[in-house]
This record gives structure tokens, C-alpha cells and sequence, in this order.
């Protein structure tokens, strides 16, 4: 793993980004395009490329009816890259408080998932739907948004085991896939295209002695849609 775990030596342990100097093969650095600014650019990294990947390889795009489950960290970057690729895009939120936040991003529609008429009105609606929940789901309830050979990709994960009837796959032909990052290539890739598009992470920079206030207002998903650390706070930590 990227983070404290057991180097290939068996001894040291990696440090990944927390590193102040790295050597790195030049086969797995990636070239940050001018008009991103490095801070916005940071999060492409993680919320980018998982969901460029599904979305490029579903071939999201024209004619295309994309669902995004979820407007954070993940689902913002989901909507905007979505609608660049020229998809009909709509955010299934619990509730339609970032609905002005969505329209904005590129969301064609917003939805409440809280509402039951949502899921009557778009049953077998979407080509393809993105989930980037980390919590439980009915997941028979979202499967049956998809259309004839649709497709729910699950880019989020509870951690729980959640079971689903197989009669809501078989019915309509429906596939449930799973998607993580993307190799250096991809990533590459996505980062052309949002340099194309005028793309970035909607971010807010937080000093790093309010990191603990920050992972709370995380938990509570009150972060207007990712967080980064302002390193020149660092050299005056307690």
C-alpha cells in the first residue's frame, strides 16, 4: 500500500506522499498541465481517475443517460467529467441541498433519492450509473434505475456485505461492476482531458492543525468537495 506499509525490502516502510524528497522512476511521473493549479490538480490524482476510468470505459458520452449516486469527493469530479464527455448527466443526492452546487458543475438533473417517486419515475431510465457511496444501499432499489443492458459501476465501498436479488440482474439484462484508479497511462490521459475541458477539484484549503476538525466535517460530509492541506502551515505546527 501507498501509506506505512512493509517496502518490498521487508525492512522500511513506504511513506507515499509524506515524503519531503523521493526518487521516482520516470515511468510513473505524471505531467501536471499548465492550467491546472497544483492544489486543484492534487485530488485528480484520486477522484479523477476513478471516475474517468468507469466513465471512459463504459464510453460514457452523446445519446448516453449517466447517473451519479452521491455529489462529494468522488461523484463532483463524476459530474463534470460526464458532462465534458457530452452524457446527459443527473446526481442522485439524499436530499437536493448541493442541487445549485450540481447544476453548476454540469448536472443535467438532480434528484433526491430520499423522495420515493425518484426511483419510479427513472426505472429503467439510466444507460449507466456510478455509485460513490461508502454507506449501505438498497442496491435491488438502484439496479432497478438502469435501462436494457445497463450497467452499475460501484466506485465506493461501505465495507459491508450487501445481498442482491438476481432476479433484478437478470431482468433487463443489467450488469454491477466495480472500478478502482487507473494505471499511469489513464491518469495521464484524464489529466489531458480535464486540461482540455478547463477541469479541476472543487477544493478548500485548510491549515494542518484543523486537520482533526476537518476529518469530523468529513464524517458529516459538510466539505465543499475535497480538502487540501496548505504545506506553508506546516512550518508552524505545533
Amino acid at each position: 500500500m501507498t501509506y506505512n506499509a512493509v517496502e518490498r525490502d521487508g525492512k522500511n516502510r513506504t511513506q507515499g506522499g509524506y515524503s519531503n524528497k523521493i526518487i521516482v522512476d520516470e515511468n510513473y511521473v505524471l505531467r501536471i498541465p499548465e492550467n491546472i493549479p497544483l492544489n486543484r490538480a492534487a485530488p485528480l490524482l484520486c477522484a479523477g481517475i476513478t471516475m474517468y476510468s468507469p466513465l471512459t470505459h463504459w464510453k460514457a458520452g452523446p445519446g448516453k443517460k449517466v447517473g451519479i449516486i452521491g455529489l462529494g469527493g468522488l461523484g463532483h469530479m463524476g459530474v463534470k467529467i460526464a458532462h465534458a464527455l457530452g452524457a446527459e448527466v443527473t446526481v442522485l443526492s439524499h436530499s437536493l441541498r448541493k442541487q445549485e452546487d450540481g447544476k453548476r458543475m454540469g448536472a443535467d438533473n438532480f434528484y433526491a433519492t430520499s423522495d420515493p417517486e425518484t426511483f419510479k419515475r427513472h426505472r429503467g431510465y439510466f444507460d449507466l450509473v456510478i455509485n460513490t457511496l461508502s454507506v449501505e444501499i438498497d442496491w435491488d432499489q438502484y439496479l432497478n434505475l438502469l435501462a436494457l443492458d445497463g450497467t452499475m459501476v460501484v466506485v465506493g465501498n461501505s465495507g459491508k456485505k450487501s445481498p442482491i436479488g438476481a432476479s433484478t440482474l437478470i431482468n433487463g439484462r443489467r450488469s454491477l461492476a466495480g472500478s478502482v484508479i487507473g494505471g499511469i497511462r489513464e491518469t495521464q490521459e484524464m489529466l489531458d482531458f480535464c486540461s482540455k475541458h478547463n477541469l479541476s477539484s472543487d477544493i478548500e484549503t485548510i491549515p494542518i492543525q484543523q486537520v482533526n476538525e476537518a476529518y469530523e466535517r468529513v464524517v458529516k460530509s459538510d466539505v465543499r468537495y475535497r480538502f487540501v492541506i496548505d504545506m506553508k502551515s506546516l512550518e508552524s505546527r505545533d
